[in-house]
């Protein structure tokens, strides 16, 4: 049994990655909004005798387009030979998702359909019919609530039956398509059959020769590689032969392709008005409706948008203030005794400084500093997530995207790059346009992440509030979220920028799912969001601020004569940085802070301080008086802010955007794009503060 290999696959927003989990007990992140799961994940289910392995294949609408996870899907349903798949569905919109079901079971007969969220189908009064529906299909059918593990045994039960089963090809087909494309189907299933071993083991032939017939080059290419050398001329001349046959015939392309579509939800549609039932509107649809209407429209869907983001903010900046100061407190009062137990070693001094005032008081810093904001942050951005809050946002700046020929779904990217830049440039996987997808991993830096948060968030309130309590966190959220809407139009110029010079083209369509509004799991969504993200964004920031302080310490206790490395460096940039209306302090921490955002300010102060360390400050207070003794003005934090948000990615954002195009000559635009953005905002405000006097 340990060797059974089962697929999962569905639609996005059905819940798969919920069913994954629940299956295998891992913490695969679930979220309401269509294409979030962009790669593959394995887990190992406990079964009755054993256990097998589960692979949480990407959310696809079709498994006959061109998008990226519907390619991944669609190659491991063709070429792997899997003992079964579970097909996931919505049993309150069963028709859109059979759509898919029916595809899979041309491709794997030893299919089981899962049909999730039947609490919301009964909740809705939406009947469905499951043994009818297990009936017409041939195939087994489970209804199951999977974030209330309720059916999962029985899911379980029926995936393992049909593992057992000898291989067996059912004889009927709900999907008819035309008489020559039937033809042209079987006969180029017998020559894939003879030349394709791995899709003779997985008895995929009928659907790898629809694939062939409906897709460029790129399956071509892909199956020929896993042919017989001796066969793969025949092969080639089958489908195209096949291919010159279907246009003899009237099938071009266009009319093949809109056949197979048509044919899917007709199929779809006759299966579901014989086992659902739909009752009259119920109240709970007509609020969702009014709720959606709301959040939709050209009049108040935007300033909605902004009242929430504005909403979590401030309660990010109100509630982060005590936590912090407690955490810096707690923290500081270790150094004494880490001092202590280093000495008592027999550590000399220049080594005790180097860990307990370079390494761990920066650490220390980072912590203190980063922590509460994203522990405030994270889980009010997952809770607006799991509402179905986020695909509403994606629709209504859909049109300011169409404006500048981009996709859509670039939208969903910049949310997930509020979080974080390098999670926002793999969610762009989603976007199914190669143009269009480079677009958004481009821009994605232009929006700020939750780690340069910390430094935005310190110098509004040092700087641009003039006014404490609640009155002066509500104006510090509403700079910030000023700065963030910035942020969004400089996404916009560039992306119109890029996509009429370097990357010209037309904006594609594509489908966008509004899912229904649910009630957010609060207890999970803590764990979640203090688990995968939380931890997982302070765990990166710690690893880089340790040797960066090691690093800081060392430049700032190393002298050339009497002057120290690190103020030698800051005075040789000291000219660019009075051009961009900060000084070479500053420049100095923003490139030194390359391995992540959140240690620039603490470089900044053990750059000021010469004695090379951080010393403690007492409040924002404190921080203010120090950096305005080192010539700061209004203006200078106004740069500074601009510069925060408008510079190269750190470090890990722009591996995984070479990783993501394969370019050094993309990632290079990715980190000049943002850069040149800054460099020209910082420019015209110093010159305007050198204006103003």
């Amino acid at each position: 049994m340990s060797a059974w290999r089962v697929a999962l696959c569905g639609n996005p927003n059905v819940g798969k990655s919920t069913v994954f989990n629940a299956l295998t007990g891992l913490r695969q992140h679930t979220g309401n909004w269509a294409g979030k799961t962009v790669e593959t994940a394995r887990g190992r289910v406990r079964g009755s005798g054993g256990g097998w392995t589960l692979t949480d294949l990407p959310g696809a609408y079709s498994l006959l387009s061109g998008s990226p996870e519907e390619v991944v899907a669609s190659d491991c349903l063709t070429f792997e030979s899997l003992s079964a798949v579970i097909v996931v569905c919505d049993a309150t919109c069963l028709e859109r998702n059979l759509n898919l079901a029916l595809q899979v079971a041309e491709a794997c007969p030893r299919m089981v359909l899962c049909v999730n969220m039947m609490d919301e189908a009964r909740s809705r009064e939406i009947g469905v019919n499951l043994t009818l529906l297990e009936h017409l299909l041939g195939l087994p059918v489970v209804g199951v609530t999977a974030r209330r593990r309720q059916g999962l045994e029985e899911l379980k039960r029926r995936v393992e039956t049909v593992c057992e089963n000898s291989p067996m090809r059912r004889q009927t087909s709900h999907l008819h398509y035309p008489e020559p494309v039937e033809r042209a189907l079987e006969a180029l299933s017998k020559q894939i059959r003879r030349s394709v071993p791995a899709v003779r083991a997985a008895g995929t032939e009928r659907f790898a020769a629809l694939r062939a017939l409906l897709s460029g080059d790129g399956f071509l290419t892909r199956l020929m590689a896993q042919a017989d050398v001796a066969a793969r001329d025949a092969l080639r001349s089958a489908v195209q032969g096949q291919k010159s046959a279907l246009e003899r015939t009237g099938f071009s392309e266009e009319r093949l392709s809109a056949a197979v579509i048509s044919e899917g939800y007709r199929a779809a549609g006759e299966l579901c008005s014989r086992v659902v039932f739909h009752p009259a509107q119920s109240a709970k649809e007509r609020r969702q409706l009014r709720l959606d209407r709301l959040l939709s429209s050209k009049r108040t869907g935007i300033p909605i948008m902004l009242c929430m983001l504005g909403l979590v903010l401030y309660l990010t900046i109100s509630g982060a203030n005590v936590p912090s100061a407690w955490l810096s407190e707690t923290l500081n009062a270790f150094e004494p005794e880490l001092n202590s137990f280093l000495v008592g070693l027999g550590a000399p001094d220049w080594l005790c400084g180097l860990l307990v005032s370079g390494m761990y008081r920066v650490t220390s810093w980072v912590v203190s500093v980063m922590l509460p904001p994203m522990a405030i942050f994270f889980p009010l951005f997952t809770l607006l997530e799991d509402l179905g809050f986020l695909p509403r946002v994606a629709f209504n700046l859909d049109r300011c995207f169409q404006r500048c020929r981009a996709c859509g779904k670039q939208a969903l990217c910049m949310c997930m790059g509020l979080g974080c830049n390098a999670v926002g440039v793999m969610g762009c996987r989603i976007i199914q346009s190669p143009r269009e997808r480079l677009i958004a991993i481009l821009t994605n830096a232009l929006v700020p992440c939750n780690g340069r948060f910390p430094t935005l968030i310190a110098l509004i309130s040092m700087f641009f509030v003039f006014t404490g309590g609640a009155v002066g966190s509500l104006m510090g959220a509403l700079v910030l979220l000023l700065l963030i809407v910035l942020c969004v139009l400089v996404t916009l110029a560039c992306s119109h920028l890029l996509s009429a010079t370097v990357l010209k083209g037309m904006p594609s369509a594509f489908a966008l799912e509004l899912p229904p509004f649910r009630r957010p799991k609060v207890g999970e969504v803590l764990v979640r969001s203090v688990l995968d993200r939380t931890l997982f964004v302070l765990g990166r920031a710690v690893k880089v601020a340790a040797p960066a302080g090691l690093l800081i310490w060392l430049l700032a206790n190393l002298r050339v004569g009497d002057t120290q490395l690190l103020q030698l460096l800051a005075g040789a940039l000291d000219p660019l940085g009075r051009f961009l209306g900060m000084d070479g302090v500053i420049l100095l921490a923003f490139i030194l802070g390359f391995p992540a955002n959140e240690i620039v300010l603490p470089i900044m102060l053990m750059t000021y301080l010469s004695q090379g360390t951080l010393v403690e400050m007492q409040g924002l207070e404190t921080l203010r008086a120090l950096l305005v003794s080192n010539g700061w003005t209004l203006w200078t934090a106004a740069c500074v802010a601009l510069f925060s948000l408008f510079h190269w990615p750190c470090s890990t954002t722009t591996l995984t955007v070479y990783r993501e195009t394969g370019s050094l000559k993309w990632t290079a635009v990715a980190v000049l794009l943002p850069t040149m953005a800054g460099v020209v905002l910082c420019a015209a405000v110093a010159f305007v503060g050198r204006m103003a006097g």
